[in-house]
């Protein structure tokens, strides 16, 4: 069994053939897939896909940094009502949260507060997170510390960071999510993961961005986390097999899915 722990297959990317692709991942043996969030325009999309797919589909709930714009109130309050007014049984997680200075910078300081904000409806729901940290690795991992309780805890998702990094967040006893970046020959998680136990690490496929080699630069899919637990396996010398059930351990501790 595999989880991919993030991925928006609730997307318009999937529309036309979104049944064949929960199929190949199923085929596959991806058996829990995890939907974080975007902003008010995903809800309805992600709620529609996990009725679609109960048993094998769990929603998480956040605003993502790349959405916090001059509406970030009215984002941030959207994602409170669900998370708090809603049946909180529906939701595995708070994500996709972060920040994200890679794009446009304009909103720093409210995308810093709408994340700590976030990490607090995390440790108060007792959630897990998923961290979104473009160009902004450090001040993520800085927040994360000032947070830091025993009810925080969760991934920093799309982990390509250095080693040092790596130790942090390990530090901080959240987990390193790994996913297309693994195959791509100067991402350079070839050199980092020799010296990253598999205990510290989640599998993801973030589609439909960041397919894995031979896909890249294609739509992703869940099914493609194969790719991801090949690369992996080939990278620290051990088998597939173990690859899969020390993540997906992993998987279900964080997520309890």
């Amino acid at each position: 069994m595999l989880v991919d722990t993030h991925t928006h297959l609730y997307l318009p990317e999937f529309d036309g053939d979104r049944d064949m692709v929960m199929l190949h991942a199923f085929e596959a043996g991806v058996s829990k897939i995890l939907l974080p969030n975007i902003d008010a325009t995903s809800v309805n999309p992600l709620f529609n896909l996990v009725k679609q797919y109960p048993q094998q589909c769990f929603a998480m709930m956040g605003l993502h940094p790349c959405s916090v714009k001059e509406n970030w109130e009215d984002e941030l309050d959207n994602c409170r009502s669900y998370l708090f007014d809603s049946d909180r049984n529906m939701f595995f997680g708070i994500g996709e949260i972060g920040l994200d200075y890679y794009w446009d910078k304009t909103f720093v300081k409210e995308q810093q507060e709408c994340f700590r904000l976030q990490l607090k409806w995390a440790k108060e729901l007792n959630l897990p997170v998923s961290i979104h940290s473009r160009e902004a690795t450090d001040d993520c991992i800085a927040i994360v510390a000032e947070q830091k309780t025993e009810r925080l805890k969760g991934v920093f998702h799309c982990f390509s960071g250095s080693l040092e990094q790596a130790q942090k967040i390990i530090d901080l006893g959240f987990y390193l999510g790994i996913g297309g970046v693994v195959t791509f020959k100067n991402g350079g998680l070839d050199k980092l993961l020799p010296n990253i136990p598999l205990e510290h690490l989640v599998l993801e496929t973030d589609a439909p961005y960041l397919a894995p080699v031979p896909h890249r630069g294609k739509r992703n899919e869940s099914s493609y986390l194969k790719l991801v637990v090949q690369k992996i396996a080939e990278i620290k010398l051990i088998t597939e097999e173990e690859v899969e059930r020390v993540t997906t351990e992993n998987a279900l501790r964080v997520f309890a899915v």
